[in-house]
């Protein structure tokens, strides 16, 4: 892995949640580098109990009741890069009904309904951090990666943002292992929408030896993650947001002068 300094592991929702099918963490094999790679096309698929772990139920709110996610960090008065409403709007802040003891320093509370809600404070800073990381590699060796099908189009939209690579729906394996293989690359540092979708990456990533910068939901291991950043991973707004900010803030860090709005991260649902 990484020869970054490993602080705090380096470790480093929204109602509309993406319940396409994935591999479990692990489920992974280690790729032959001499492996005869296919361009395969299928999406990957995961048996009912992985489906039913990710899938998370309807977090609509009764709007004549109080609301649930008032209470998501423990400074109300924290420095944010947005209004913490914006995050809130985005549902950033919606974990799952499962905490890792990986992910539990990133969590602030758990709701009546039994989420887990994520410290959106430690969000923002992991954001920035991301992006100081990220402004010292040429744009080029950075590799972006989503599975997720709502994680695609903000994923590629901060590849071309900030100038990086990306490779998004089904990982081909080899691609970062097997230099036979037509798609091979070597970037520096790999950036991914999640790390139970992205396993096949960051298996790679840990063979060659680059950093792996993951956005983790409540649920994650982030043991094989350099540099964490706590988010709903599943959420089309959600992801859109932190790869909004994401973005300008490494483009901030190089100095550059463009800043892009929100909506150009968006995708339809």
């Amino acid at each position: 892995m990484s020869n970054e300094p490993n602080q705090d592991g380096l470790d480093a929702a929204e109602e509309e949640i993406d319940e396409e099918p994935e591999p479990e963490a692990g489920g992974n094999p280690e790729v032959d580098p001499d492996e005869d790679v296919r361009a395969e096309t299928e999406e990957p698929t995961a048996d009912a109990d992985t489906e039913e772990a990710e899938a998370e139920p309807d977090t609509e709110e009764d709007p004549a009741g109080p609301s649930l996610d008032e209470d998501v960090m423990p400074d109300d008065e924290a420095d944010l890069l947005i209004p913490v409403e914006e995050y809130l709007g985005a549902g950033a802040h919606i974990g799952t009904q499962q905490k890792t003891q990986d992910m539990e320093r990133f969590i602030h509370r758990v709701r009546t309904d039994g989420l887990y809600v994520l410290d959106i404070s430690k969000t923002d800073e992991r954001i920035r951090t991301a992006a100081d990381f990220l402004s010292n590699y040429d744009p080029e060796q950075v590799l972006v990666t989503s599975s997720r099908q709502y994680g695609r189009f903000p994923a590629e939209k901060f590849a071309e943002t900030i100038g990086a690579r990306a490779r998004t729906g089904r990982f081909i394996p080899g691609t970062l292992t097997n230099p036979k293989y037509d798609g091979y690359i070597e970037p520096d540092v790999l950036v991914v929408t999640d790390p139970i979708g992205d396993a096949q990456a960051v298996t790679e990533a840990i063979t060659v030896g680059i950093p792996v910068i993951a956005m983790c939901d409540s649920n994650n291991s982030t043991s094989n993650v350099d540099l964490v950043i706590p988010t709903n991973n599943k959420g089309r707004k959600a992801l859109s947001v932190v790869y909004w900010l994401l973005a300008n803030e490494t483009l901030d860090r190089r100095g550059a002068d463009t800043v892009y709005a929100l909506e150009d991260f968006e995708s339809g649902i």
